[in-house]
């Protein structure tokens, strides 16, 4: 998969800018607050329908524009040439997929594959839970066609439950709608555990190269219950009474945590900042490879800043190992990290000055 264009119209410092990126690796540069990462940040809101950055209503219009609008073309392995368009005004959105309106965002998101690593990204080892679910549930979105139907069952399941706890339901309307999470979320949680055990082993030997002394052996899907004593459904009904007192559903797929195992430390709270940062990288780059291996076609990755976020030795090892991959590749930075020397013939590169594309000094 890659992107083939993109253009991006009331982004943050954008008015308009057009963008044809190379098939392989291609580095964006400019001074800090030029624009650069807002490139990245449109591949990213267009592949999930939201800035990494925060909500598109928290900073990301232009000031004075009335919506961030986005076009991305893009060819997936096989050879056929794809879509999309997104019109977001931080409330309303309107979306286009190969010519046709989407009625969810969801469709968009599966449709277009990007994998983005960012200043933010240790987050996804010391932050929430909902981080790391997230991170899975994307993988299942794009590699299981019947994950997104099975996940708004779900959804909207949890929606109903929790307003008959806050309004006091009865049994009875209770009953109906633990049901429908119980038989959903079970299957939901299959899912997670197949995909999980398919990413372990890609993950540890990622995490290994990557930084061997951190010792990131493993990763163990806690599903948001106690699910090898119970069923969903019993563990639902079981809670019932303090759910009922806390107007909210307390256990349930939405609850799930991907845990990681490391050999070498005691827990996620021992890591360094710049540990934590490796063991995401580990997480984004393992993920992106068994994507490759589970639907046929490299996600596109995007890399912000990536001379401030890693040490050369780190910088080189993941370009390496990228270029040799063939996947496109998005670098920025305010100047060409030294990894890339050795890809020169392979490089496209773009300068970003104010909001717009500058000739590059070569």
């Amino acid at each position: 998969m890659h992107v083939t264009r993109l253009e991006v119209a009331g982004l943050r410092r954008f008015d308009r800018l057009a963008l044809a990126p190379g098939p392989a690796l291609n580095l964006l540069t400019g001074d800090n607050g030029a624009g650069k990462t807002s490139v990245l940040e449109a591949l990213h809101l267009m592949a999930y329908g939201r800035s990494f950055r925060g909500r598109v209503r928290d900073g990301l219009i232009r000031q004075g524009d009335q919506a961030v609008e986005l076009f991305v073309g893009w060819q997936e392995a096989g050879g056929r040439e794809r879509r999309a368009g997104l019109r977001h005004t931080g409330q309303d959105w309107e979306g286009r997929l190969d010519g046709a309106n989407v009625a969810h965002l969801g469709e968009l998101c599966a449709a277009l594959a990007v994998v983005t690593f960012e200043p933010g990204s240790h987050a996804l080892v010391t932050g929430p839970a909902e981080n790391r679910r997230r991170l899975l549930d994307w993988g299942l979105f794009h590699v299981e066609p019947d994950f997104l139907r099975v996940w708004r069952r779900y959804a909207r399941a949890l929606k109903q439950r929790n307003a008959l706890l806050k309004s006091g339901g009865r049994p009875s309307e209770l009953d109906v709608w633990e049901h429908e999470l119980a038989d959903s979320g079970e299957s939901i949680t299959r899912s997670r555990e197949a995909y999980i055990a398919q990413w372990q082993g890609i993950f540890a030997s990622e995490a290994t190269g990557l930084a061997p002394a951190i010792g990131a052996n493993s990763l163990d899907l806690q599903p948001g219950w106690k699910r090898e004593e119970l069923a969903l459904a019993d563990a639902l009904l079981l809670s019932r009474p303090r759910d009922l007192m806390a107007g909210f559903t307390s256990v349930g797929p939405h609850r799930a945590d991907v845990r990681i195992g490391w050999s070498g430390l005691p827990g996620r709270e021992a890591l360094s900042r710049g540990q934590a940062k490796l063991t995401a990288l580990a997480l984004l780059l393992s993920q992106a490879r068994l994507h490759a291996e589970l639907a046929g076609d490299w996600p596109v990755i995007a890399l912000d800043d990536l001379a401030s976020e890693l040490d050369r030795h780190h910088q080189a090892r993941v370009v390496e190992g990228l270029a040799a991959t063939g996947a496109q590749v998005f670098v920025t930075g305010t100047d060409a990290p030294a990894a890339l020397d050795a890809f020169a013939d392979r490089l496209v590169r773009f300068r970003i000055e104010q909001g717009r594309l500058a000739p590059e000094d070569r």
